[in-house]
């Protein structure tokens, strides 16, 4: 059985760290956004077809110098082609049926569950479903018997959303709706393809446990609390000669001592925290510099950057050392 990850876009909500490095590769609880996808994969899923646009050479020789548990490779779309476009472009081997997932959901998915309640159900699809408040930036279903999907409606307005239960970026599809999506253009699968499977039969897969779009700074830093609550990420172990707590996530030649911690905080390799700085609930990338008594909480700081001596940076993504760049943006 194959999966279709989904990683168009150009991560424009996590700028100026995503003009260096494509949003997948953030590492948050301790790796990159794309492994904990990866990690809901059931071990009956054999390979993982990533559709890539966005910084693909990036992504590709990441994958191969960190190989994931199961087989991956990568079909490159030399065009935004949208949802339908980037399935159709890398789906010509997909597996009957195939699980089809978004590069940037954090989730508690059982998806061996959702396959076997797919087989069940009979139909072309069935997708995940979390209940929001917010249902605004989201497609929403309305639900009939066995929770089929009568009505689907992409970023309606409060007003007229049928439903709080949103499109949660993971689901099982059968091979054949490929076949509907047009070669060679910009297609969405939510408003030009969905809507004319629904008939055929399409099911909601109705989520209970914790989800996320990680797509903002503030719902990255959101997804990396969940999934260190969950157990799913870091350790509470500090660096040597560290202070406070965890859990926090260490990569390889850190060094932070005398620095102070607070909860969830993943650090990638070659993190320098100078004595006195403290960090917190942050993702701090390889090769970064928090410089004396600095301050970094609620924020983002991209690779090989500097935090000055005395800094404050809350709330923010930290930028400087990347080319192009602002200094710091608000998160």
């Amino acid at each position: 059985m194959k999966a279709l990850v989904l990683i168009g876009g150009f991560g424009t909500r996590l700028r100026p760290i995503t003009y260096s490095v494509p949003k997948q590769l953030i590492p948050i609880a301790g790796k990159p956004m794309l492994y904990h996808v990866l990690d809901l994969l059931p071990p009956e899923v054999d390979e993982a077809v990533l559709a890539t646009g966005y910084k693909a050479d990036a992504i590709e020789a990441y994958v191969r110098a960190h190989p994931p548990r199961l087989a991956v490779r990568t079909i490159t779309e030399t065009e935004p082609l949208g949802t339908g476009g980037g399935m159709r472009n890398a789906g010509d081997t997909m597996s009957d049926p195939f699980v089809l997932l978004n590069s940037d959901v954090i989730a508690d998915v059982d998806t061996a569950d959702m396959i076997r309640e797919h087989r069940r159900h009979g139909g072309v699809g069935t997708m995940s479903l979390a209940e929001v408040d917010d249902t605004k930036p989201y497609g929403v279903a309305a639900l009939g018997e066995k929770d089929r999907i009568v009505r689907f409606v992409e970023k309606p307005e409060p007003a007229d959303a049928p439903s709080h239960w949103i499109n949660a970026g993971v689901g099982v599809w059968n091979a054949k709706v490929l076949e509907r999506i047009p070669r060679g253009r910009p297609v969405s699968f939510e408003t030009e393809i969905l809507p004319g499977l629904l008939a055929i039969g399409v099911y909601g897969h109705r989520l209970h446990g914790f989800w996320e779009d990680a797509g903002t700074p503030e719902r990255l830093l959101h997804a990396q609390r969940l999934l260190f609550d969950a157990g799913r990420g870091g350790t509470a172990t500090l660096p040597p000669g560290a202070s406070g707590r965890g859990p926090a996530a260490v990569g390889d030649g850190v060094v932070a001592n005398g620095g102070l911690f607070g909860p969830y905080v993943t650090l990638g390799e070659d993190v320098v925290i100078e004595s006195g700085a403290r960090v917190e609930d942050c993702v701090v990338m390889d090769g970064a510099r928090i410089g004396a008594n600095a301050v970094v909480a609620h924020a983002l700081v991209g690779p090989r950057c500097l935090v000055p001596p005395g800094e404050r940076v809350e709330g923010k993504i930290w930028a400087t050392g990347l080319a192009g760049s602002p200094a710091a943006q608000p998160a």
